[in-house]
């Protein structure tokens, strides 16, 4: 499996500046209006993919009295029919998105809506946790051919194993995602150290869907080598939806792009001198110098002897026990460096 891949032009992988996905969700209640605005928004924050849901409430589930947990007292029925959007106006959503030179993702909750977006052209998918285990949708969206984006909350290594499975059957690019499915989720639960075993098991890029408060976790995630970085996204708090208290705002998901560039090249290396440090040493090191008037054959000793800035001298501040108890060959005025040629020995 390809540890990077294009999605419209951007590379996105394990070397490479980390994606960053605004979820709009259902964050527009299914107004038009306030997901163009939610658009708007996320370009000027500098994110690179504007992620919506397509749902065709009839498609993806039966009537019924269900509420989400701890997210909402309204029936999940009639938020998601509420939210709907009709396939005109996704349409009208893609191709915003693309003349603002931003990326456009949606998760389908069916095998209707994943068909939706495949008409509509899409570049990618995205399959949400609810959906890792859904082998028979991911296995439909998997025919399609494009790279896929997979959340992997309420499930463990082995019932994302059987996912995975059937996704390099088809040879798809794909991109894990470990997430944690609470609303919102404390930060003990967030549990970064996913990242680095879903990698390890899987040899595939990881990114971090999250759901926890602002932005730290995911800044952490980066530093761990998460690639792909999901927030649900709203223009203001104010607005009413059962995600709202999760999302971020602009100015967070600024910040957040702003973050995880700066982390992102701040990563890797080795621990060596770069050339670029090597002309603070003349100022920063410490030589071995006289702390008073040294005689001719006098011994160096802690009362004659110390290290002092700069590192400009012959004999820096590591070598200062080598030199305690030999001899001077010359005599040596206080605050002079001591040079090799003023040893005996």
């Amino acid at each position: 499996m390809k540890r990077e891949f294009n999605i419209r032009g951007r590379l996105v992988g394990e070397n490479v500046y980390p994606f960053v996905i605004a979820e709009a969700g259902i964050n527009h209640e299914g107004d038009i209006n306030k997901a163009l605005q939610l658009v708007d928004a996320a370009v000027r924050a500098g994110a690179d993919c504007m992620k919506f849901q397509c749902h065709i409430t009839e498609a993806e589930m039966i009537k019924t009295d269900i509420k989400p947990a701890k997210i909402s007292d309204e029936k999940l029925w009639d938020i998601i029919k509420r939210c709907e959007l009709t396939y005109k106006e996704e349409v009208r959503l893609k191709k915003y998105c693309e003349s603002k030179g931003i990326i456009f993702l949606s998760t389908p909750f069916s095998r209707e809506a994943a068909d939706r977006l495949q008409k509509m052209n899409v570049d990618a998918y995205k399959i949400g946790s609810g959906e890792c285990n859904n082998i028979p949708l991911v296995e439909h969206i998997a025919k399609k051919k494009k790279p896929i984006i997979l959340s992997t909350g309420m499930n463990d290594i082995k019932s994302i194993g059987k996912t995975v499975n059937i996704i390099r059957e088809y040879g798809v690019p794909l991109i894990l995602m470990h997430c944690t499915s609470m609303y919102p989720t404390p930060h003990h639960n967030v549990r970064l150290g996913a990242i680095k075993q879903l990698r390890e098991v899987f040899k595939l890029p990881v990114g971090l869907s999250d759901h926890s408060y602002g932005i730290y976790t995911c800044m952490g995630a980066v530093a761990l080598g998460a690639c792909v970085l999901e927030k649900h996204f709203t223009l203001s708090k104010k607005w009413p939806g059962p995600d709202i208290s999760i999302s971020v705002t602009p100015s967070q998901l600024r910040e957040l792009v702003k973050g995880a560039k700066a982390i992102f090249e701040a990563g890797g290396g080795k621990k060596v001198i770069l050339e670029d440090e090597k002309p603070v040493i003349d100022f920063a090191y410490a030589c071995v110098v006289a702390i008073r008037n040294i005689k001719a054959k006098e011994r160096f000793s802690l009362d004659n002897i110390w290290v002092k800035r700069p590192g400009t001298g012959e004999i820096k501040a590591e070598l200062f026990n080598s030199i305690l108890g030999k001899k001077s060959k010359v005599d040596i005025e206080k605050d002079k460096q001591i040079q090799w040629e003023h040893i005996y020995g």
